[in-house]
């Protein structure tokens, strides 16, 4: 499979938008809803969009792995200006990396971004991700990754605390967070790239329950289409990701970890190899 696009700025919608006045369903307080046309956007045909590769857009934040004082690091986006002691200190390396601009390097005790820093080990180098098993497509893994598999990839950082947590992960007492590589969820079976018959499929097929669509195209181009795009609610009560089995494979054994016990690699080495009926059905009971 070749790689896919990562995620570095906006994407646009597939469908040319338009933009009616009544309340938006995505954002409170916003007076008005972007809603997709019929027509197919000149950028998204420009990028050959009928031989894109469509895949699930996940609901968290967006991070990205690459170097960072000669290690690799998961790096956030940066939500607010940074103080004056932090833009000094990472001002000359911001400027030597490309596609830098927006984001921030993750720091182990952080704390505007500790639930990043819950999902990567910097001592042994791992991150903590979740993607489908590799000889069942029907089956989730939650495993432990070396960071510099990671390299120059975008990632969806989900769970108990990131935007009202759609999937359920986690609780407030154990909280749940977990790292999604863009692009990692395929959907097998899209139909046609119509208005109508997308719309159909959202509101009809199981595999419909997502957020929304981001197709990968040849030339590294993502486009997308949301849930609220197309006048449907998310979050969504029953989403697909929760239909499926997990099962937890930490692999860990052929080394010598000695994680703080209070650390998620910790708690998930204790569930080592079970296997859970949903995502939802995770219980840390630390």
């Amino acid at each position: 499979m070749r790689r896919l696009g990562s995620v570095q700025r906006k994407m646009p919608c597939v469908f040319v938008t338009e933009v009616k006045e009544e309340p938006s369903t995505k954002r409170e307080h916003q007076p008005f809803k972007v809603l997709a046309t019929e027509t197919v956007s000149h950028k998204a045909l420009d990028a050959d969009i009928h031989s894109a590769i469509p895949t699930e857009k996940v609901d968290g934040t967006c991070c990205y792995v690459t170097t960072y004082k000669g290690r690799p690091y998961l790096w956030a986006r940066l939500d607010r200006k940074p103080n004056k002691l932090a833009e000094k200190r990472f001002k000359n390396f911001l400027h030597s990396k490309q596609n830098s601009k927006g984001w921030v390097p993750v720091e182990k005790n952080n704390k505007q971004y500790c639930w990043h820093s819950s999902v990567v080990n910097y001592e042994f180098e791992l991150a903590l991700v979740l993607k489908h098993h590799s000889d069942d497509p029907g089956l989730l893994e939650i495993s432990a990754v070396p960071l510099s598999d990671l390299l120059e990839q975008t990632l969806e950082l989900i769970g108990t605390n990131i935007n009202g947590n759609p999937y359920g992960l986690g609780s407030k007492k154990h909280p749940l967070h977990l790292l999604i590589p863009h692009g990692a969820f395929q959907i097998r079976n899209l139909p046609t790239l119509k208005h109508s018959d997308l719309l159909s499929w959202f509101e009809g097929c199981r595999e419909g329950k997502i957020e929304g669509i981001v197709w990968h195209c040849n030339d590294g181009c993502l486009v997308k289409v949301h849930r609220h795009h197309l006048g449907l609610c998310w979050p969504i009560p029953d989403t697909y990701m929760n239909s499926k089995p997990v099962i937890i494979n930490m692999n860990l054994y052929k080394y010598d970890y000695a994680f703080d016990t209070k650390c998620l690699f910790n708690h998930f080495s204790k569930i080592d190899n079970q296997k859970f009926g949903r995502l939802k059905d995770i219980i840390l009971d630390v």
